[in-house]
């Protein structure tokens, strides 16, 4: 999905990034995985707010060619669905009360750009 040039910003300190994409085009399939499964189309609005904590991590496996560097951070999400065929919305719960289990943020290479 493109996300428009003002979709992803970060702080001053470069500490947190927020990933903001509104009416997003998506499908409702309600019978899925239904092979006959009709989809109406529908919309996501989101934020999606990153925080790096102090915690360096690193994950790497020369076999594959990958290496990931950055800090372990908290990752926050408000989301909305929008179906207007149905006039049916479903809002998560607030931003500040969504909590996550694990993030990382960070830097990654791999394949062709490996020795990078």
């Amino acid at each position: 999905m493109p996300v428009p040039s003002n979709g992803l910003t970060f702080s001053s300190d470069g500490k947190t990034a927020t990933l903001q994409v509104s009416d997003a085009p998506i499908i409702d399939q309600p019978r899925w995985p239904a092979m006959d499964a009709e989809s109406t189309p529908a919309f996501l609005d989101f934020r999606l707010v990153f925080t790096t904590a102090d915690e360096p991590v690193k994950y790497e496996d020369p076999t594959r060619q990958y290496r990931f560097e950055g800090f372990k951070a908290t990752a926050q999400l408000e989301a909305t669905v929008r179906v207007p065929s149905i006039d049916f919305t479903f809002k998560t719960d607030p931003l500040e009360t969504s909590k996550s289990d694990f993030g990382v943020m960070g830097t990654e290479v791999n394949g062709r750009y490996y020795g990078s």
